[in-house]
């Protein structure tokens, strides 16, 4: 079937405000452009007119870990505080630690993370993580015990805004790093430490 670009681009604005996680354009084209008669490039640049639409709004579309979605634009969020009813979870302090030391070093296992954090790492602060779907097992190393090896996800990604890993803020720059994960300077100086070495 045919579209045309207004009813594409309405179709593309209305997905990406639905949906509730970040939609890639293969997504978009196997679910509801599926009946559709539209080429990739199509549904790349009917994207990229809606992300210039929405540039000056309170609501931007924004590409995230291979994916696009709506959010709020980032100056407006402290003056958006007072409409949240529910309160974003608070992570322990080990919490956001033991995320720090596996984004960054990645794949590592539990005996890595307790070796940088010097203390040892309980299976609900993994459970948690994993719950959240911002690490997941990709094998076992090969050692005696074979112990799980962690990663982060696009989930990940996607909740701190990023594309990929190599858009973490660099280890000596505490602000960034602060503004990210939060009060864990102990532990990203340790990350740091370790992989100087």
């Amino acid at each position: 079937m045919k579209i045309n670009a207004l009813q594409l681009k309405q179709l593309i604005e209305a997905s990406l405000f639905i949906a509730g996680k970040p939609q890639s354009i293969s997504q978009l084209k196997e679910s509801v452009l599926a009946d559709y008669d539209v080429s990739r490039q199509t549904v790349l640049k009917t994207i990229e007119e809606l992300e210039i639409d929405y540039q000056e709004r309170g609501i931007q579309l924004v590409n995230v870990a291979g994916g696009y979605r709506f959010q709020t634009a980032e100056f407006l969020s402290p003056l958006l505080q007072t409409l949240w009813q529910e309160k974003a979870p608070k992570y322990s302090r080990a919490t956001l630690e033991t995320l720090s030391v596996i984004a960054y070093q990645q794949p590592v296992t539990r005996g890595d993370i307790e070796l940088v954090r010097g203390v040892a790492v309980s299976s609900h602060i993994i459970k948690t993580l994993t719950d959240r779907d911002w690490i997941k097992v990709i094998g076992h190393k090969e050692v005696p015990g074979r112990p799980a090896l962690y990663v982060t996800t696009k989930a990940f990604l996607s909740y701190f805004g990023l594309n990929s890993l190599t858009e973490l803020p660099p280890l000596s720059d505490p602000e960034a790093l602060q503004a990210l994960f939060g009060n864990t300077q102990t532990t990203l100086e340790t990350i740091k430490e370790s992989t100087n070495e």
